[in-house]
């Protein structure tokens, strides 16, 4: 049927997903036991809002699930994507995936501590990096006492490694 014989109330909005956090093409999705309680715990949530929408407005109603549906999906492609580290299986001398690393930057006095995460669980406010950003790259493999050294424009910043717990 030609698009002229549509009447314009019958057209529904194509819901806009916000994208998960970005997963490189080819990197595994490796996550942390906490960060796979957490998908979980998401998809419950979402599950319990398509179940609770009000009756009311049909087309609302249609809208909103297919909106909810559509984040169903990229969190359940997440979800069958996750590799789980148990961080018993890592070198507990050196930094890896799920370590907490404190670094001292750039000889200051002042320590900073960071979790090295699965990219949906990276929080910067909470101190949680993706493992696959620039910081985590450079520290994974490390060991207490190490540096590293991070290229950010025309200044470098050197982190060294003063502890690491798991």
């Amino acid at each position: 049927m030609s698009r002229g014989f549509v009447k314009e109330d019958d057209q529904e909005e194509i819901p806009m997903v916000p994208p998960r956090a970005d997963l490189p093409k080819g990197a595994i999705n490796y996550v942390t036991p906490h960060g796979f309680v957490l998908l979980q715990t998401e998809k419950k949530t979402l599950i319990q809002e398509i179940e609770q929408l009000p009756s009311g407005n049909d087309k609302e109603r249609r809208i909103t699930s297919n909106f909810i549906n559509a984040k169903l999906q990229l969190l359940n492609a997440r979800i069958a994507s996750a590799k789980v580290i148990n961080f018993k299986d890592q070198h507990l001398d050196s930094v890896r995936f799920g370590a907490q690393v404190t670094v001292m930057v750039n000889r200051n006095k002042i320590l900073e501590t960071y979790q090295i995460v699965g990219v949906d669980e990276a929080n910067i406010a909470a101190r949680k990096i993706s493992y696959v950003s620039p910081i985590a790259r450079i520290l994974i493999g490390k060991k207490i006492g190490d540096s590293a050294m991070l290229q950010m424009g025309k200044e470098q910043r050197i982190f060294k490694i003063t502890a690491i717990d798991y």
